[in-house]
């Protein structure tokens, strides 16, 4: 993207020949599944990615389309964990609020404000949650906003999300909220999962900074309240987490996304995701169509990682040994080159990578060796 994310005025509708376009793609008959703040987390841990780029900014149900290319994902939330964080959500924020104020230190949920943020459709309710933030920040009271809707450009598409809560605070500190279903034990949850929810929340702190830069006196907090059940129990505990690491990876790697207008412009106009209509064979030339940025990281975050992981075991490639790996290996790019590196089949020896090689095979060969005289 030409403009940072942390500054400028409010990113707009894609423009309609690109929706259009990325109507094509989905097909006419489907409708564009939401691209929220986990997915844009995800996307921007692998910012090299064509494919998700573009689907993901399509619309396009990753989920169903692995299926119909026989490579389904086999992650996700499941029915109870989604139907636990409902119930465990809807008791944190029950009577205005009152177990999430007490987590701020509020005693009195009457002196809090609660704005009505429906209205008609994503855009409508983007310009309500801005109107509701301005409002709540010229007050300078206490203001509780359950479910805005915020908006952030991504590769030129606009990405509409909806953190759990935001507080305003009386000096014009808006706080990201977000609420999840894993237990904090002893004061402490799970790091994998902290870690997960802090890469969320740093994309609705992105998306806040948009708002704020255009609202006089309003600041956005670099820490989020992260509310768990305690202990193993169903009572609500509270945790401040910095996401300002988080913040600036995400910012960095969403710059570097490549615009998806770019990304459809090379592609044949006959193209299509379009899973009512196209076969199993279509749809694996149209994937085929884009490159991906396959690593192993994927499997926890991508519908299509089985899809893409044998794809690259098919063509040798050492993306499929992980990141630090294919870091260590420069100009070697298959399997099959490393292999032949390491035996003194190919490669310059005077490049320090295969010359590593060498040596490590030399040893090897010296350990079997030894082993075998024994």
């Amino acid at each position: 993207m030409s403009e940072s994310l942390d500054s400028g005025p409010p990113p707009q509708a894609p423009t309609t020949a690109l929706r259009q376009r990325l109507a094509e793609l989905r097909g006419p008959a489907a409708q564009p599944h939401p691209l929220d703040a986990r997915a844009l987390a995800a996307l921007a841990a692998n910012p090299g990615c064509k494919r998700r780029a573009l689907l993901d900014g399509a619309g396009v149900d990753k989920g169903a389309l692995a299926s119909a290319l026989g490579s389904p994902a086999t992650f996700g939330q499941s029915q109870f964990a989604f139907m636990r964080g409902n119930a465990f959500e809807a008791r944190v924020k029950a009577d205005g609020g009152r177990e999430l104020l007490k987590l701020l230190g509020l005693e009195r949920p009457a002196e809090v404000a609660v704005p009505e943020l429906a209205a008609a459709g994503p855009e409508g309710r983007t310009a309500r949650t801005a109107l509701a933030l301005r409002e709540a920040t010229a007050a300078g009271g206490w203001t509780l906003l359950d479910h805005p809707l915020l908006v952030l450009e991504v590769a030129g598409s606009a990405a509409y999300l909806e953190p759990d809560a935001v507080v305003v605070h009386p000096d014009g500190r808006w706080t990201v909220v977000e609420i999840k279903s894993f237990p904090m034990i002893d004061g402490s949850a799970d790091a994998a999962k902290v870690g997960a929810a802090a890469r969320q929340a740093a994309v609705y702190v992105l998306a806040l900074e948009r708002v704020a830069a255009l609202t006089d006196g309003a600041s956005v907090a670099h820490s989020v309240l992260l509310v768990c059940p305690k202990d193993f129990s169903n009572l609500p505990t509270a945790s401040v987490v910095d996401v300002r690491k988080q913040l600036s990876v995400t910012r960095r790697q969403l710059t570097r996304l490549t615009r998806i207008e770019d990304i459809a412009a090379a592609l044949p106009e006959d193209l299509s995701f379009d899973l009512e209509t196209c076969s199993a064979e279509e749809l694996t030339t149209a994937v085929e169509s884009v490159p991906h940025a396959y690593a192993p990281e994927c499997l926890a975050a991508c519908e299509l990682a089985f899809h893409c992981r044998d794809r690259a075991r098919e063509a040798g490639s050492v993306e499929t040994l992980g990141r630090p790996v294919r870091g260590e290996l420069g100009g070697l790019t298959t399997v099959g080159d490393v292999l032949a590196a390491a035996r003194g089949e190919a490669g310059d020896p005077d490049d320090p990578t295969v010359a590593a090689l060498r040596r490590a095979a030399a040893l090897r060969a010296e350990s079997l060796e030894a082993a075998a005289c024994r």
